[in-house]
């Protein structure tokens, strides 16, 4: 019969053994973590849809410029795979992968960029676009600001979906500042100007009720000329004449033309009070036709030039 030795390791083999078994079971539950998909948590987005989207999302594409910018200022640039057309503030935004524009995205491309979530805005973004993203299996979160409330209101939303709710607070603290130093302001005012703001130049159009513009010049403290139910109305110079605008906003780049080339069309037309008293202005387009923080500042802006 056989004797079998049963050798006792030594107290430095057993110590390297328990060493191999910690790291191989470290290891383990490490790819067990990785390959376990990420906590999710149901939100309900601005025009009442419940999305299910991982907790934090890392992998994003947006599907306006707008949201873009929302989300760099809320610190998560980063995370953003891919972006629509004109998304070009902050400038690191415009080096990001297209994904076509707001209205007609490149589907297979979004794919491609493997999205855990999709940013969308109500006016811009087309229902059945964002119905197509979701029936792929894409999260689509979209958001519905209408106002400067509401775009406050949409950067909490986004904070809380993103993880960054501390900078949203911080964002939404200052653009609360700017509107109750603009109330101020008006409360004080004796007359209210009398304003046309236009947005383009061939054909002059500018922003009738229920606009981003309208809100902001009310706001602002003055008297929107195009108020009324066609939200983007065009005029003749004959029209502008018999409105006799004693303000004029002109946005950057209206119709292509230069800031100057804009101006000098104006200067035409010494009976408008705005031309006769030198009440031309012409502004970055993109604090009033983003409904992003930026709109604030576009206040601003408005009751410094209503206001002087």
């Amino acid at each position: 019969m056989k004797t079998i030795l049963f050798i006792q390791p030594s107290a430095a083999l057993r110590c390297i053994l328990r060493a191999s078994l910690c790291s191989l079971a470290a290891l383990l539950l490490t790819l067990t973590l990785l390959a376990a998909p990420a906590a999710a948590e149901v939100f309900v987005d601005q025009v009442g849809r419940r999305v299910e989207i991982p907790d934090p999302p890392q992998r994003l594409v947006s599907l306006m410029p707008s949201i873009t910018e929302i989300v760099f200022a809320l610190g998560a640039g980063s995370r953003i795979k891919g972006v629509t057309q004109y998304s070009n503030e902050p400038p690191a935004a415009a080096q990001l992968p297209k994904i076509g524009s707001y209205v007609h995205p490149d589907l297979e491309k979004i794919i491609s960029l493997r999205p855990d979530l999709c940013l969308a805005v109500r006016d811009g973004n087309p229902k059945h676009i964002v119905d197509r993203i979701t029936e792929l299996g894409i999260p689509v979160y979209t958001i519905d600001p209408r106002n400067l409330a509401e775009i406050m209101e949409s950067v909490m939303l986004l904070g809380k979906v993103l993880g960054t709710e501390k900078k949203a607070r911080d964002i939404v603290g200052k653009i609360q500042m700017k509107i109750d130093a603009a109330a101020e302001r008006v409360a004080h005012a004796a007359d209210r100007p009398r304003v046309f703001f236009q947005i383009d130049a061939s054909p002059i159009i500018s922003a009738g009720s229920n606009t981003f513009i309208d809100r902001l010049i009310t706001q602002a403290g003055g008297i929107n000329l195009a108020a009324g139910p066609t939200p983007y109305p065009r005029y003749s110079w004959e029209d502008i004449l018999r409105m006799q605008p004693e303000v004029v906003i002109i946005a950057s780049m209206a119709g292509g033309y230069t800031d100057e080339q804009l101006k000098a069309e104006w200067r035409k037309w010494p009976e408008v009070p705005a031309v006769r008293n030198n009440r031309l202005y012409v502004v970055n387009a993109d604090l009033f036709d983003r409904p992003t923080a930026r709109l604030a500042d576009g206040l601003e802006l408005l009751v410094n030039i209503f206001y002087p």
